[in-house]
């Protein structure tokens, strides 16, 4: 059997994408299906005077205008955050409430405060225009550092000054002495900009209630629909769990931004219920860049401590999150528990001290994407580095390697405990890979020609599957971090295994399934993995943090286990065998020495006809695990970018990109690799093309492809991606997550690599042509007042 774990084997979902078969939510159609067009607020900060919908219920197709007043009266809850953070002062995060139809107040410019259900797409939308809608308009804060200042508007009355939460990690007084005592301390200053998710399928949601069942059902864009029933019933009182069904179908990308619930679905099911209709609403794009879950936006002053060596003896750490207008389902642990708690990266730091402040503004809510929190601490660690680095006249790679951590486990200030690595092992592979020895003559054959070359490097490491449960819950997460898993052996061998994770492109359908063929020497085609539906799964928590290998197989591995002792226990039965001495191999159940055998089928056959299984064994195959880790996992790697600029234009160019990462145990190298790709564009996105701007009124300035450049196929260069792997030993597999440590790695890289060629430190995210020549301009106009 060829296709197990390790096997490069070509995704077996890609076929119904390839050929248009995929079903997404939008292509769900119902019996009596209505749809629902919002209208939202063309003001980032108002009060709400009065909403006056006759014209629209008049217009043609319009089955009900509906509104925030309606909704909270018939008992539908605010929206959440799920993960409470304490200040350091021991006071409660400042949650501001937020009803999925604003009533009295709106807070960004797309804030929902009605929404109309007619016959069509067409008509719900022309009925929307039709709703007039009178505001008494406020002054807007849009600014993360200035939103804490005196005099700014104030977004919600229950946060003084816009504060959220001022929360801290690390000892602030060993961290001084180090910065104190130190021969050289770089300091930096550093936006990580606002990022807008852009998955290629907009959120959708089909809402469906059945008057004679009282039951619920929704169709929806989840990464996690077990959270949002979950959600839906005990929080939002929506209705309850045992009446809600959550299906989330084929989900066409997600990057976090499908985690949480939206004002919409809420919406969707109310709606459902008040007009007997079924409901059904697709996301514009328009309306994804003013509603979807924005990513990243902190501003951070940070200060490095290094001795005589260039031994790091402390990092300081001050950051002011913007959360956005509301808190979102994840929001605050983003810049909090995912973030100053990789503030050690790969060095070793006898002490750290963050602390972190989260403001409201008048802009789109702020929530995790693509690597959440851990981008952010990989960024600032690296561009500290580098900069560090040059100030003291050291080679980049040298101070890097000087720094690293060596032993394991290794337990650093700020709570992680990261179990094994190979730090240097990742550089010098990636320093192979890459060539770096060779820069020097490429180097200066470019300046020949009048271009400018830099390298940069980037070292990270993140932590993947948030565990375990209780851990996690003493910090505050509202929800356990394990996942479910049943494996069912069918009575003619076939196996359909159920997972509480979900996949949304990452091939779980294909890797999962592998793992199950590997366990008992099955054709992968005999497997199937059914994920993403309320009622046929049981309770998972979801796919989210680079969480589905680590533990999401690895409850499957856990099953298998059980599965395994059972077929054992039937084979050794009726072969007259120890079950110590059965094993599978190649679609058979064998004895050891001997030349007994039966067929996996014969043995599925076996335990569903019952006719002779061993005493007070029960009929069936089929096993249930719950998975709930002992410790994260740490994927790691060396990211080194190598760009060559045209001065004239400040046009960069990626010529090579090199990345040496340690996943852990590969379960199929084809996917990982593809996942790797996919990362590392989207940091080139972050780092060189993307950016979420507002104007000082709120109002959204990048609301289209024409203003938000997303990365096209002339931006990214070819990547040599190298393995270099150390099995983790949190989890029976031995993987760690892969999913995001593209977008994590990258940025830091091509941003040294731009700042080594121009030779400057003075250029944030995004280096577009136009910011690169400014900062070559005034870097040349400096040296030459100098």
């Amino acid at each position: 059997m060829t296709d197990g774990i390790g096997a490069r084997v070509k995704r077996k979902e890609d076929k119904r994408y390839t050929t248009g078969s995929g079903k997404y939510t939008d292509d769900v159609r119902n019996e009596n299906q209505a749809y629902a067009a919002f209208v939202r607020s063309p003001h980032a900060h108002a009060n709400v005077t009065g909403i006056d919908a006759s014209a629209a219920e008049g217009m043609p197709g319009v089955v009900a205008v509906l509104n925030g007043a309606e909704l909270t009266g018939d008992g539908i809850g605010n929206i959440i955050c799920g993960w409470a953070i304490t200040s350091k002062d021991d006071t409660p995060m400042n949650m501001g409430a937020w009803s999925a139809l604003a009533t009295e107040k709106v807070r960004y410019v797309g804030d929902a405060v009605a929404v109309v259900i007619a016959d069509s797409m067409e008509e719900a939308r022309n009925a929307a225009e039709a709703v007039e809608v009178s505001y008494d308009e406020l002054p807007a804060v849009v600014d993360t550092a200035t939103a804490m200042d005196a005099g700014a508007a104030q977004v919600h009355e229950n946060a003084p000054n816009n504060l959220i939460f001022d929360w801290e990690l690390g000892d602030e007084a060993a961290t001084d002495a180090g910065i104190a005592a130190a021969s050289h301390v770089t300091k930096i200053d550093l936006t990580n900009n606002r990022l807008s998710p852009n998955p290629m399928e907009p959120r959708s949601a089909v809402a469906t209630f059945d008057p004679a069942e009282e039951h619920y059902t929704l169709y929806t864009t989840s990464q996690n629909p077990h959270v949002a029933r979950l959600v839906l019933s005990a929080f939002y009182q929506v209705a309850p769990e045992h009446k809600l069904r959550v299906i989330a179908p084929d989900v066409g990308g997600g990057f976090g931004s499908k985690i949480y619930i939206y004002p919409e679905e809420i919406v969707c099911l109310w709606a459902s219920m008040k007009t007997k209709r079924s409901v059904k609403w697709t996301s514009t794009r328009s309306e994804a860049f003013l509603t979807d879950a924005h990513g990243r936006d902190h501003v951070t002053h940070a200060e490095m401590g290094f001795d005589a060596d260039g031994k790091i003896t402390a990092f300081k750490i001050d950051t002011i999150a913007n959360l956005g207008a509301y808190m979102s389902l994840f929001s605050s642990a983003v810049p909090t528990y995912l973030y100053a708690t990789l503030l050690a990266g790969q060095y070793h730091m006898p002490a750290i001290h963050c602390n972190v402040k989260t403001v409201y503004t008048n802009t789109t809510p702020v929530d995790a994407y693509r690597g959440a929190g851990r981008p952010e601490a990989c960024y600032l660690i690296e561009r500290v580095m580098e900069k560090a680095a040059r100030e003291m006249g050291m080679d980049p790679a040298e101070l890097r390697r000087k720094n690293f951590i060596l032993e394991f486990p290794y337990q650093t200030p700020v709570i992680m405990n990261y179990d094994c690595g190979d730090f240097p092992g990742h550089l010098d592979k990636a320093q192979a890979a890459a060539d770096v020895a060779g820069f020097a003559a490429r180097k200066a054959e470019a300046a020949s020609r009048g271009k400018l070359r830099g390298l940069g490097y980037s070292t990270y490491i993140e932590a993947c599957g948030i565990a375990p449960s209780q851990a996690v819950g003493s910090l505050g997460a509202g929800v356990g971090l394990w996942e479910s898993a049943e494996v069912r052996v069918n009575p003619v061998g076939t196996i359909e295994v159920l997972t509480g994770s979900h996949s949304h492109g990452q091939g779980h359908e294909t890797s999962f399934a592998q793992v199950v063929a590997d366990r008992f020497d099955l054709p992968v085609e005999n497997i199937q993995i059914v994920h993403g539906d309320t009622d046929k799964v049981q309770f998972g928590m979801g796919t989210y943090g680079s969480r589905s290998g680590p533990v999401g197989l690895s409850a499957i591995f856990k099953a298998c286990d059980k599965v395994e002792l059972k077929v054992k226990q039937i084979a050794a039965h009726l072969l007259d065998a120890s079950a110590d001495d059965v094993f599978c191999e190649g679609g058979e159940v064998k004895v050891k020495g001997t030349n007994k055998s039966l067929g996996w089928h014969e043995i599925g056959l076996a335990a569903y006809t019952a006719h002779n299984l061993p005493e007070d064994m029960e009929p069936g195959l089929k096993e249930g695990a719950f998975y709930d880790p002992v410790n994260f996992s740490f994927p790691a790697g060396c990211h080194i970018c190598e760009v060559e600029i045209d001065p004239e234009t400040g046009v960069v160019e990626i010529v090579k990109f090199t990345a040496a990462d340690d996943f852990g145990t590969l379960i199929n190298p084809l996917i990982v690799e593809g996942q790797v790709h996919g990362g590392i564009g989207q940091g080139v996105g972050q780092a060189m093309l993307e950016q979420v701007i507002y104007g000082d009124d709120g109002q959204l300035l990048t609301g289209s492809y024409m203003d938000y450049t997303m990365p096209r196929a002339d931006n990214l260069p070819s990547f040599d991606v190298e393995h270099n792997s150390v099995p983790s030993p949190s989890n029976p597999l031995g993987v760690k997550g892969c999913g995001e440590a593209g977008a994590i790695g990258s940025p830091p890289a091509i941003m040294n690599a731009i700042t080594d060629a121009i030779g400057t430190e003075n250029l944030e995210m995004p280096a577009t042509p136009s910011n690169v020549w400014q900062a070559i301009q005034a870097n040349q106009i400096k040296h030459a007042a100098e």
